[in-house]
């Protein structure tokens, strides 16, 4: 490999090691290396002074030596582990066997690495850290923008629906069990996944993303798995994958129908045995990774069609949530709505507008084919474009503008229809379940539930 094509360590600034061996050539001398490519090195002799460096301190990379004095560098891996799951430990030992190797990896060692080694080898080792270390703190820094700008969406809710799927995502989230969300586009399956990772005992770990349609099928295979230099045309160095950066934490796939029959072939391997190959490398690598996916496709249907594996879905739908749209969940809309013009007028430095009763009465009777996604543009675009604190209907779009203005009203010139329509809506839209709403309308359950369904439609 060409060392001087290998990304720099000083890129990603100040990257903290340990060093563990019990000879004091090794240390001084790996040490010497490391420190030249940037690090900030901590060189101990014994497992006992590596775990106490650890609880002092969190280490970005460590070598540790597979026969220290006091006991086997195979049986303090685990417990070097148990303080930093994320730790990614290169194995270092003069007694090199596949057997040793096999077990380290076993064990969760990231990377082995038999003596005598050159700096060539250090650099090249220490270079993929810098690599993925510079991609981390880059999403940790998106991730604090996205805080302030995108707002979060609420999980509270005044839907009985939606408050039964909350109640089975907390069960669930403390699980490693994998999950499969399903919903429209726009009913916040992104934002669910993120909670459940943050809900999870793998919290402090990362959280990665891969959106399945935006990528061919190569690209997409190198995403996951990573890829070795010269595996196709523009892998000019090796690459680390998603499921591999990933480790310790939550792999989200987002839109996972996508994805072609021969990767979900591949990644079910992975789903069964948590082992997978970089692209263009024989070698086998594991990760420790808690699998979310979403769709807004209805899976069943794909395996029927051919275009699904039937085994892959099985292992995704361990457990299945299912996010209602909006047009099933209105009672949520007032409180939506606040949230984002809260959001809207922070963003533009003026103060939180506030919606006329025709302005709300046009938002909950509407169908939102967009679901929250089109709420949220309808309320930026509003206070952008709406100079009064009370926002009115003419601030909406025209769909939703037209609406509030053919409202009709008591003793109006209306079709008796249509004050029906009127009134129904307006009852759905503050009742909490269609059962309250049929009480209060005088009629049976199905007949609303056919009248709804004829008003959405229509």
């Amino acid at each position: 490999m060409d060392i001087a094509s290998l990304p720099d360590p000083a890129r990603v600034g100040p990257f903290r090691v340990l060093v563990i061996d019990d000879e004091k050539n090794i240390r001084v001398t790996l040490a010497a290396c490391l420190e030249g490519l940037g690090a900030q090195v901590t060189a101990v002799g014994t497992g006992d002074a590596a775990l106490e460096a650890q609880k002092r301190q969190t280490f970005d990379l460590a070598f540790l030596d597979l026969r220290l004095r006091e006991m086997s560098g195979l049986d303090l891996l685990p417990r070097l582990l148990a303080l930093n799951p994320q730790l990614p430990i290169v194995m270092i030992t003069a007694y090199a066997t596949i057997q040793t190797a096999v077990e380290a990896i076993k064990r969760g060692a990231r990377d082995y690495l038999p003596k005598p080694f050159t700096p060539a080898q250090i650099r090249h080792l220490v270079s993929g850290l810098a690599e993925r270390l510079h991609l981390s703190r880059q999403v940790e820094e998106l991730q604090e923008r996205l805080k302030e700008a995108v707002p979060e969406l609420i999980l509270e809710t005044a839907s009985p629906k939606m408050r039964a799927i909350l109640e089975l995502a907390a069960r669930v989230a403390s699980t490693p069990a994998t999950v499969l969300l399903l919903g429209e586009n726009g009913t916040g399956k992104g934002v669910l996944a993120r909670w459940l990772h943050a809900q999870s005992p793998r919290a402090q770990g990362p959280f990665v993303v891969v959106s399945c349609p935006t990528l061919s099928e190569e690209l997409l295979a190198s995403e996951l798995f990573g890829h070795v230099q010269g595996a196709f045309t523009g892998a000019v160095r090796d690459r680390e994958g998603r499921l591999q950066a990933a480790h310790g934490g939550t792999l989200f796939l987002d839109e996972v129908s996508e994805m072609s029959l021969g990767l979900q072939a591949k990644f079910l391997r992975f789903l069964q045995e948590k082992q997978f190959e970089r692209v263009g490398e024989n070698r086998t690598r594991q990760a420790d990774v808690r699998v979310l996916a979403a769709t807004n496709r209805h899976l069943e249907e794909e395996v029927k069609a051919g275009r699904f594996r039937e085994d892959l879905f099985f292992r995704l739908n361990v457990v299945q949530i299912l996010l209602p749209p909006l047009r099933e969940r209105r009672e949520d809309i007032p409180l939506l709505a606040k949230r984002f013009l809260d959001f809207s007028a922070r963003q533009m430095g003026r103060p939180t507008p506030e919606l006329s009763a025709a302005a709300l009465k046009a938002l909950e009777s509407y169908s939102w084919p967009g679901n929250i996604r089109e709420l949220r543009n309808v309320l930026e675009r509003a206070v952008i474009i709406w100079p009064s604190q009370i926002i009115e209907p003419e601030a909406l779009p025209e769909p939703l503008a037209a609406r509030a203005a053919a409202a009709p009203a008591l003793g109006g010139d209306y079709p008796l229809e249509e004050i029906e329509k009127e009134h129904i809506l307006r009852v759905l839209a503050r009742t909490a379940a269609l059962e309250e709403a049929a009480q209060i309308l005088g009629i049976d359950q199905s007949t609303l539930w056919r009248k709804r369904k004829k008003y959405e439609e229509g």
